[in-house]
């Protein structure tokens, strides 16, 4: 209950008030309880229930920002507790929230807060409201625990209204807050973000020369395999990787909530006009962490910012064996699980791995009479890929330097019109296994009922013992082959498509 001291100012004797908001692990949103207590003592403003700097550092921000946007701040002790106490807390994210509750608590809002508002943003010392990352999840999380309505920064309203049966409600500054509770005031509805179609990016007619690559990237697009592509410098290995994207079909709605609440997180989303696959290409300098994840609180890395696009590794020879160790569970598992300090975190990571390698150090290659390598330094250089990752790989391509004949040839098909092929083929292949769901996620009990023509599967057979395939590589090469059969609308594994599968599973 309220009281007031004998000046008529709001105070208590012992008040409590609470508002929900949320706080971001992993690449979820977990709901935290803020509980604010006012009472009398010596005036002191504490926040306990495991906060990080961010968050202690809150006490300030909301300070200034409560004095500067009219309200009374109390002086007196003042307690704020996140719950659940055993959680941890980070980020900016918690400042609203905790503004709201000691606005209640301290008898400023004779209406208190409504259980069913969640609140979420960062507050200026001017009192207006920022925004964070993450808001996509909280909203989520938000809609999971029952909340009807949630308070936002103006700049998160379109990745928040992503989200079904949410009402969100943009705020600029703090000072709207109690009209908006009362009812006084309503801002406009935000429009959702929207999801993107096909990439925009660059169109590979300008792969001139390249035929075989140009043939292994629409197999690999049409499948979400894997790739490797081995050959000198200059010859459009890069290029061709990132071209990649344009050929690859629209995310479709669950995807992109995915690849939104990724980015949401990770601070990339804010500005975006769309929602689009993402593209990454680390440096060949980034460390494990960086690469698969990790730090105390577990943070994403480059595999699951990839998630539903492109990792494209260049110079794949310039990586640390350690690092591309790390890149053995998330190429099989489709998942990352870090854990740190007694916290386990499950990170999604279903990405296209795209690579791009020199033939050695030089990039020439041991046959070119002008390459200089030693021995000892290719088998140095080949040693980072071990073969325990290399056996991960579905397509391996040789590209060979094209010539000044090729290269002024006509040009080849321009992205839309191999997209076509490839959604086409992935259209298929989500009748067949479900929407969200690729060649390349066929699972070993899923392989054995696939449909193969006896003539290809003796062939498999015998290309099996003549390349020395593992049972992994055995798999993979039937992925590729049932992605070939889609691209060629053929229901049944033939020769041909076993043929140019078995063709990919090495460089040549």
């Amino acid at each position: 209950m309220r009281a007031t001291d004998r000046a008529g100012g709001p105070s208590v004797a012992a008040v409590l008030a609470s508002a929900r908001t949320f706080t971001i692990d992993g690449v979820s949103a977990r709901e935290v309880r803020v509980e604010v207590d006012v009472h009398r003592g010596l005036p002191a403003f504490s926040i306990v229930g495991l906060p990080d700097a961010a968050v202690r550092e809150s006490r300030e921000r909301v300070r200034a920002a409560l004095v500067n946007s009219g309200f009374e701040f109390p002086l007196r002790r003042i307690t704020v507790n996140l719950a659940p106490a055993d959680l941890p807390k980070a980020g900016p994210g918690l400042d609203l929230a905790t503004a709201a509750a000691l606005i209640a608590a301290s008898g400023q809002l004779p209406e208190g807060l409504d259980s069913r508002i969640a609140l979420a943003g960062e507050l200026a010392l001017d009192g207006s409201v920022r925004p964070i990352a993450g808001v996509l999840a909280m909203a989520e999380t938000a809609r999971e625990a029952g909340s009807e309505r949630l308070v936002v920064a103006d700049a998160n309203g379109p990745e928040a209204a992503l989200v079904d049966g949410l009402e969100v409600l943009p705020l600029e500054r703090l000072d709207q807050l109690p009209a908006l509770l009362r009812g006084e005031w309503e801002p406009a509805a935000p429009e959702p973000l929207a999801v993107a179609g096909p990439a925009a990016g660059p169109d590979i007619v300008d792969l001139r020369g390249q035929p075989g690559l140009r043939r292994a990237l629409e197999v690999t697009a049409a499948g979400g395999h894997s790739l490797l592509m081995i050959g000198p410098p200059g010859a459009g290995k890069s290029l061709a990787a990132r071209r990649l994207s344009s050929l690859l079909p629209p995310l479709e709605r669950a995807e992109a909530l995915e690849v939104a609440r990724i980015a949401s997180i990770a601070g990339r989303l804010n500005g975006s006009p769309a929602i689009r696959r993402p593209f990454r290409a680390p440096h060949h300098s980034i460390s494990s962490a960086g690469l698969v994840g990790g730090g105390n609180p577990p943070r994403a890395g480059e595999v699951t910012l990839a998630h539903r696009g492109v990792l494209f590794l260049d110079e794949l020879g310039e990586f640390g064996r350690a690092v591309l160790e790390s890149l053995r569970a998330p190429l099989e598992d489709r998942t990352v699980t870090l854990t740190r300090a007694g916290r386990t975190v499950e990170l999604p990571s279903r990405f296209m791995l795209i690579a791009a390698a020199n033939p050695c150090p030089c990039g020439r290659g041991v046959e070119d009479e002008r390459c200089r390598c030693t021995p000892h330094a290719v088998r140095r250089y080949e040693v980072k890929l071990s073969g325990a990752l290399a056996d991960r790989i579905d397509i391996w391509k040789g590209v060979a330097q094209p010539s000044a004949e090729a290269m002024d040839g006509g040009a080849g098909e321009r992205s839309a019109d191999v997209r076509m092929r490839v959604c086409a083929a992935r259209a298929r292949q989500a009748e067949r296994l479900g929407t969200c769901r690729c060649n390349a996620d066929l699972s070993p009990s899923e392989l054995r009922r696939l449909e193969v023509e006896p003539s290809a599967r003796t062939l498999l057979g015998e290309q099996h013992r003549a390349l020395g395939l593992s049972g992994r590589g055995h798999d993979r090469v039937l992925r590729v082959a049932r992605t070939i059969a889609d691209l060629a609308e053929a229901e049944v594994i033939g020769d041909d498509q076993m043929a140019e599968a078995l063709g990919l599973r090495r460089p040549g």
